[in-house]
């Protein structure tokens, strides 16, 4: 009997139907934010797979709302296996636009049968139907909101506020007991970064995971809240996204 295609073949081909060569997981950054050896990491990949249809339902989407290359977060399956190995009641996240992110810890959260995602978004609503040459791609498609993306099936456990992160954050943290995973992908300045790791830090517990993305804009801001929890900061290969875990004291 011949072998089936092997679990790397099987998520090259989910990352393939998501559109986003950028998504292949990258193993070192999972282990390092886990705090595990890479092998260890390997149950929540081999989850990927189950995950095609929802790419392909991601890639329909976005097609269909005029996004045939569209600027999504490029780490969805390491937020799913963050989310799944990790366990957490609450994440929090800054930044929506189409919910590819938020689909992807939702994902993990309904796998898990547990947890909350609380999502923070002030969305850019695109002038008309066609994605303007001046227009960002996180653009909102007219007559949609934020996660227009994200398929009803997976919407269970999402708690969403639309307004700016200055005014809805700070209130949306006050009403948690912790925050098991954050993610900065809102405006990415040094000042508002600092403010956004500045308003979770007390809700963090030791294994908390804190992720900010585009950081090439927000200067020392990242590694200087590492620097203040005594841990390292965690980059995903060569880019601009990073993260870190709360050490066992804080």
């Amino acid at each position: 009997m011949a072998a089936g295609p092997s679990l790397e073949a099987r998520i090259a081909e989910t990352v393939r139907q998501l559109g986003d060569a950028r998504a292949v997981p990258n193993r070192r950054w999972l282990s390092g934010l886990l705090g595990v050896p890479p092998a260890k990491v390997e149950p929540w990949l081999a989850e990927i797979p189950s995950l095609v249809s929802l790419a392909r339902s991601l890639r329909k989407t976005h097609l269909a709302g005029g996004r045939r290359f569209y600027a999504q977060f490029r780490a969805p399956y390491e937020l799913y296996a963050l989310a799944r190995a990790t366990r957490p009641d609450h994440i929090v996240e800054t930044g929506v636009s189409s919910g590819v992110s938020s689909v992807h810890f939702l994902a993990a959260l309904r796998r898990n049968r547990r947890g909350t995602l609380h999502s923070v978004d002030l969305p850019q609503v695109q002038a008309s139907a066609e994605l303007g040459p001046r227009e960002s791609e996180v653009s909102v498609p007219p007559g949609r909101s934020s996660g227009w993306a994200i398929p009803p099936l997976y919407r269970k456990g999402w708690d969403l506020h639309l307004g700016r992160s200055e005014e809805v954050l700070p209130t949306v943290v006050r009403s948690l007991p912790s925050v098991g995973i954050f993610l900065h992908d809102s405006r990415h300045t040094p000042a508002h970064l600092t403010f956004e790791l500045e308003t979770i830090r007390p809700k963090l517990r030791p294994g908390s995971i804190v992720l900010a993305d585009n950081t090439q804009w927000t200067g020392d801001a990242f590694p200087r809240f590492a620097r203040s929890l005594r841990t390292r900061v965690w980059r995903r290969g060569h880019s601009d996204l990073v993260g870190l875990r709360v050490p066992e004291s804080i």
